[in-house]
């Protein structure tokens, strides 16, 4: 059993790797100020609540964008499983397939969807990560990174939105039906989901044009499925494919390391 750990800037999402699926995935707060023993009570829980035995964990690997969280939950994962977790970061990158020019500059999630995507298509390939932050990460067939653009997430733009106007209401992340608003919250739909579907679509053809069209898209985050009129540009739409980069990050590093 793999345990896979993606600390983001709002959750930490923990991921069940068994019979060659993700059989529970759980979700925690990312509270930078908590304890180790904050995580490993609710980690133990969630355990419990699944009926998992924490003993048939084998291998757990770690991702973090939030530095001050990472040394917490290395030590908690470190105190309940025994060994240590294969943390994604510079020191393992060289064992990965794929290539990084900035790999101090590069989010290990953004990595582990390079690789995800990467090990399952071979060829040149944009993840757009549907998450606090809109993230595009390209990779090619070869196995290189060749980049990234990053952008407000949707709540994130929607969150600015409400902070700094103190008449507009909070809405429902729906898709409207028409991009002409007849009411506020419509108003505001149309501004922000149609506005991310074509930017998000405008990206894509862009960077598609730059590989002189030979580009497939995948979507992966929280938020992928909101916009299902993109869904037309994926050959994938997977909000597990982080967590899949991590098990293939994670079970090499391991393999490395008995071997």
């Amino acid at each position: 059993m793999l345990l896979a750990v993606d600390a983001g800037n709002t959750d930490t999402v923990f991921g069940i790797w068994q019979n060659e699926q993700w059989t529970h995935i759980f979700r925690i707060r990312s509270l930078p100020d908590e304890s180790p023993n904050f995580f490993e009570s609710k980690l133990r829980l969630h355990f419990l609540e699944a009926d998992l035995a924490l003993d048939k964990v084998t291998v757990t690997v770690l991702s973090s964008v939030v530095p001050p969280l990472t040394p917490t939950l290395r030590l908690m994962l470190t105190n309940l499983f025994g060994e240590p977790p294969v943390v994604v970061g510079p020191d393992v990158y060289p064992d990965l397939k794929v290539e990084i020019d900035h790999p101090h500059e590069i989010g290990s999630d953004l990595v582990a969807n390079a690789v995800a995507a990467f090990t399952k298509y071979n060829r040149n390939a944009v993840v757009v990560d549907f998450g606090t932050a809109l993230t595009f990460t390209t990779v090619s067939a070869e196995g290189k990174i060749l980049g990234v653009a990053i952008a407000p997430g949707l709540k994130t733009a929607v969150k600015a939105l409400f902070s700094n106007t103190a008449q507009l209401p909070e809405v429902p992340l729906q898709l409207p039906e028409s991009a002409i608003g007849k009411n506020t919250t419509h108003a505001i739909q149309a501004g922000i989901l149609l506005g991310y579907e074509s930017l998000v679509r405008g990206m894509i053809t862009r960077i598609r044009r730059e590989l002189d069209g030979d580009c497939i898209a995948l979507a992966t985050g929280g938020l992928s499925s909101i916009i299902d009129t993109l869904h037309g540009e994926f050959v994938e739409v997977n909000r597990s494919l982080t967590l899949d980069g991590l098990r293939i990050i994670g079970e090499k590093v391991s393999q490395k390391k008995s071997g």
